[in-house]
């Protein structure tokens, strides 16, 4: 995670993300390529590991699968903004030196109180989500039938909440006098 995204504590995706999914972990930096668990991660032969990240050279979990063979997946996720994850990416040899995965959807982010800088760009938790479920399709992930149902609540209630700030932020103020 980007720290200028660490400090968006009103609606960090990522952090919602960290929250919901109890075998993750968060890691704040710009540049990874010393971080000792990420390199444990990396380096450890039991795991797979690969990077989400969209581009010609990703592997697209729609159209293929990821062949785990008996090896535990492991994806990083990198929560920033489009620019600064490319620099994020950039910086970190070790994660940039991963295999990119990457996924086609049809659904437009629900994500509104914040623009996307193109269609098909999602929020963290929105991703993590899609790629969830797709690892679980392809039995790479044994997730328990209904774990995703209320992935998206925290995430859907933010949303909703801000929205009502932002309405609410557009009427009169009234002050009580007090004696």
């Amino acid at each position: 995670m980007h720290p200028k995204e660490f400090k968006k504590t009103k609606n960090g995706t990522g952090r919602l993300t960290h929250l919901s999914l109890p075998n993750s972990e968060l890691y704040i930096d710009i540049d990874f390529s010393d971080h000792r668990a990420i390199n444990a991660l990396i380096d450890d032969d039991n795991n797979l590991c690969y990077v989400l990240y969209p581009g010609k050279n990703s592997l697209n979990l729609n159209q293929q699968k990821i062949e785990a063979e008996g090896k535990q997946v492991v994806i990083f996720i990198i929560d920033s903004t489009w620019p600064c994850s490319v620099k994020m990416l950039r910086l970190s040899k070790n994660i940039q030196n991963l295999p990119k995965v990457s996924f086609t959807h049809s659904k437009s982010s629900q994500f509104r109180i914040k623009e996307q800088p193109k269609e098909f760009c999602l929020s963290t938790i929105e991703s993590t989500l899609s790629i969830l479920e797709l690892l679980n399709e392809q039995g790479a992930e044994e997730i328990a039938q209904g774990s995703f149902e209320h992935f998206l609540d925290p995430f859907t209630s933010m949303v909703e909440y801000q929205i009502g700030c932002a309405s609410r932020s557009n009427e009169s103020v009234r002050f009580i006098k007090r004696d």
